[in-house]
């Protein structure tokens, strides 16, 4: 749809494995937190999440994303070896079940990035953009893995503390382009790009970064689209999150439609199938 910007590069690799971009992925969310906004591991209960993430392989994940510090707004940052104490034997059990699926940890922590790939994790996912830990560069680059880079204006605690932009998207956009070529000159290969809605953000601000995510092409990155029941869904459609799967998949369409190359989701198989439809709708898919 956007042919007049750059190609976006469509291949990641970690781990001695490659994995193509060139048709959208989805990336199941699975929380090892006892209070994330949605979808939390009950009481440590590890069995809970295996079910989870064999559900999402089931579903068409590519990708599972373990996250053990819950970043919802006005939460406090935690330590690294409480995440660890929570994600590491989720790490641990779900590599041995699906020795083959791509997994990301997101998590702001570099000492929780280095224990994570040791354990087998793929892709580091750090909401903070690198700003909580100055380690977090030079380790993601040392360990040779992907990097998601995402935007957040303040911090969990502050972030919707009357956010302020004068051009959501030219800002996200400019942010977002000085942090990769900072990855790039830590020595990172692969980074993809999140614009992080609902980091610092208001509805306002979320439905512009959505309009305008096609411009984020010309920084020749893959583009990670989180939107997944979100508040950007809740507070436009007056529901809660547990209301919000209907919401989000006409949004997943709309983030296809600005050229995502990942999903991040709860609901695994809605999101299949909006790939699949808006495959068919863009003549990018086999009809048979």
């Amino acid at each position: 749809m956007y042919d007049n910007l750059l190609p976006v590069a469509n291949i990641i690799q970690s781990r001695g494995r490659l994995l193509s971009l060139a048709q959208p992925r989805v990336m199941g969310i699975l929380n090892a937190t006892p209070d994330s906004f949605y979808s939390r591991m009950p009481d440590g209960d590890h069995s809970v999440l295996l079910h989870a993430a064999e559900k999402m392989l089931h579903d068409g994940a590519t990708i599972l994303d373990i996250g053990g510090a819950s970043t919802k707004p006005g939460q406090p940052l935690i330590a690294a070896d409480e995440e660890l104490q929570r994600v590491m034997p989720v790490i641990s059990a779900i590599r041995k079940s699906f020795p083959d699926v791509w997994l990301s940890i997101d998590t702001y922590n570099a000492r929780v990035a280095q224990e994570a790939v040791a354990a087998g994790v793929d892709i580091i996912n750090d909401v903070s953009g690198a700003r909580f830990d100055n380690a977090m560069l030079p380790t993601v680059a040392a360990l040779g893995v992907p990097y998601i880079a995402m935007h957040m204006q303040g911090t969990p605690q502050t972030m919707q503390n009357d956010p302020q932009y004068t051009d959501a998207v030219t800002e996200v956009r400019d942010y977002l382009r000085t942090l990769a070529d900072e990855c790039a000159a830590a020595g990172i290969k692969d980074v993809i790009i999140d614009p992080g809605f609902g980091f610092g953000k208001t509805l306002e601000h979320n439905f512009q970064l959505l309009s305008g995510m096609h411009t984020f092409r010309m920084l020749g990155r893959p583009i990670l689209a989180g939107v997944s029941r979100k508040s950007m869904v809740c507070k436009a459609l007056h529901v809660n999150p547990d209301h919000a799967l209907n919401g989000t998949t006409a949004l997943h369409v709309l983030a296809l439609q600005q050229g995502a190359n990942i999903l991040r989701v709860h609901d695994v198989k809605e999101a299949m199938q909006v790939i699949r439809l808006v495959g068919l709708y863009n003549g990018e898919a086999d009809f048979n």
